[in-house]
């Protein structure tokens, strides 16, 4: 059987450094295409595009990774910029947010990433917390922390027991988007995972870095989903 194409959207930084050379680079951490390889799919990175071509790319995939990064910027949900949140990344936000809708609309599989999640609830009206503290250690290190399971869904289907998960985010969903359920929580009652209900088809949001870990069960139940068993 043919392993599933999951594409995985990455940005673009300037001053991007490997060898002798020091040039605007596409990133995305190892982690990601890695988790993809080891739970049985093919990884492609989707750098930032004309938002028009989202949905002819996301024709071409079997499922679909929205990546963690920079902050969403509050005008998308309506809300002035608060002062620990980071710069705008108007080009990724526009690009991503195409790239959910386009998925949603072809019930391509989708999961969210940190900032995937968060950028799903946006794309479906929800909003964000702009700072809360106790789910990121010291700039570039990640922490730990229990996220517990709703029993009855998406996400618990999947992973049915709490379990101690990677994180770093200083962000968080406020309100749920249109439709979306939360499926998991921290201990301090922040939402952790956000889901559509399976008449949406495979949309799957976790708040944590499954691809610092080592735990393959949510990156297999999408691939699974997008048709590798």
């Amino acid at each position: 059987m043919a392993r599933p194409l999951i594409g995985v959207s990455t940005y673009l930084e300037s001053g991007a450094r490997w060898g002798v050379w020091e040039l605007e680079a596409a990133l995305l951490p190892a982690g990601y295409p890695r988790l993809v390889q080891r739970a049985g799919g093919l990884a492609a990175m989707l750098p930032p595009d004309a938002p028009e071509h989202a949905a002819a790319t996301v024709a071409r995939l079997d499922g679909l990774v929205i990546a963690g990064g920079p902050d969403v910027e509050p005008v998308r949900y309506g809300a002035e910029r608060g002062p620990r949140t980071g710069p705008p990344a108007r080009e990724r936000d526009a690009w991503e947010l195409a790239l959910i809708d386009a998925a949603l609309a072809a019930h391509v599989p989708l999961l969210g990433i940190c900032r995937g999640m968060q950028l799903l609830n946006v794309a479906l009206g929800g909003t964000l917390v702009q700072h809360i503290d106790g789910h990121a250690e010291a700039p570039g290190v990640f922490g730990h922390h229990p996220v517990k399971p709703v029993p009855g869904t998406l996400y618990a289907g999947a992973v049915p027991e709490e379990t101690s998960v990677p994180t770093f985010h200083h962000q968080a969903v406020d309100r749920l988007g249109a439709g979306l359920l939360a499926s998991a929580y921290a201990g301090d009652g922040t939402v952790e995972a956000v889901e559509l209900p399976p008449s949406a088809g495979w949309v799957l949001g976790v708040q944590w870095h499954p691809e610092m870990g080592a735990d393959l069960r949510v990156m297999r139940a999408l691939v699974g989903a997008a048709g590798g068993g």
